[in-house]
């Protein structure tokens, strides 16, 4: 069995050789040390959105299948060797993710839905997003909210968190791409991953770091699953996590001050970096071993934001 030194000298050897590509090519992300931009050749780009033009985004609701056939219609224009290569990126604990965009090739939200759409169905399956009932939400952020969740608060950090914490089935990958800004300064995407957190050692030896906490979702969220999961765990990557303040229900004072520690030190960690998404890119994340939140915007009565979000499993 080859040895996990081994495997990562391969996986790096490969990606090295894939970073200039007749279809697409690899870049180091402007603010992430982890993450590569991947960028994909123009035309090839536009072929695929003259492809999916008489598609419907009703019919990638309704129909799952139509979902992987847009993911087959991307992947005849860039390559089979672009399709392994986002698998790989997200599964390489090394990267974690990546970031692709539209070169504004097209402002038409449909276009956005199924260009998105085809990168999450190369990854895997979306999982049914019970906030908006179908595979996608698609929220706004202005400058006044109600909502009960930090999500569509614009002036309020958005503390570091994973997704899928109070559902029970599983979250391996988000994404999230931006349809539109305006007047918008701050609310900066913010990203830590779980090995570049200097005292994650500490809140995993603390006893309470693997015991299992009681997760139950607002009523906005559409779910009334109440699941127990530990803060820390194993998976196939390695070192996990699954957590989210507002969600966790802590049961005495000493679980609610080891929450509390846990999440302020993600917060204060210099791993935690901002990272610029600009209007027609979208960011996929490993959801085992990287975190996510966003910085406060700047007060203004015209900030508008508006995002999609697809979260899911890897292809079997």
């Amino acid at each position: 069995m080859e040895s996990l030194a081994l495997k990562e000298i391969i996986m790096e050897a490969t990606l090295a050789a894939r970073q200039q590509s007749p279809s697409f090519r690899l870049s180091r992300h402007a603010d992430h040390h982890r993450i590569k931009h991947v960028t994909g050749d123009r035309d090839a780009i536009a072929g695929f959105l003259q492809d999916v033009r008489q598609i419907d985004v009703q019919n990638l609701e309704y129909v799952p299948y139509m979902r992987y056939h847009l993911a087959d219609m991307l992947v005849n224009r860039l390559g089979d060797e672009f399709a392994r290569t986002l698998v790989d990126l997200v599964k390489d604990r090394r990267h974690g993710g990546f970031t692709i965009g539209l070169q504004d090739l097209s402002q038409d939200n449909d276009d956005f839905v199924k260009f998105g759409t085809a990168i999450a169905h190369i990854i895997g399956s979306s999982n049914h997003d019970a906030m908006s009932g179908t595979y996608y939400a698609r929220f706004g952020v202005k400058h006044t909210d109600n909502s009960d969740s930090y999500l569509r608060q614009a002036y309020r950090l958005f503390t570091m968190h994973t997704d899928g914490t109070f559902v029970t089935e599983a979250t391996d990958w988000l994404l999230m791409m931006k349809f539109a800004e305006q007047n918008a300064i701050g609310g900066e995407s913010r990203f830590l991953h779980l090995d570049d957190w200097e005292e994650r050692d500490h809140f995993v030896n603390h006893r309470l770091g693997t015991r299992p906490f009681l997760y139950k979702a607002p009523g906005s969220k559409n779910t009334n699953e109440r699941v127990e999961r530990p803060v820390f765990f194993q998976s196939e990557f390695g070192l996990s996590l699954s957590f989210i303040d507002q969600f966790a229900q802590p049961a005495n004072r000493e679980e609610a001050a080891y929450l509390h520690a846990l999440s302020a030190s993600m917060e204060a960690s210099k791993g935690t970096k901002e990272v610029g998404l600009p209007v027609g890119d979208l960011v996929v994340l490993n959801n085992y071993f990287y975190l996510h939140g966003r910085a406060p915007f700047e007060r203004n009565e015209a900030l508008f934001r508006e995002l999609m979000r697809q979260r899911g499993t890897f292809a079997a």
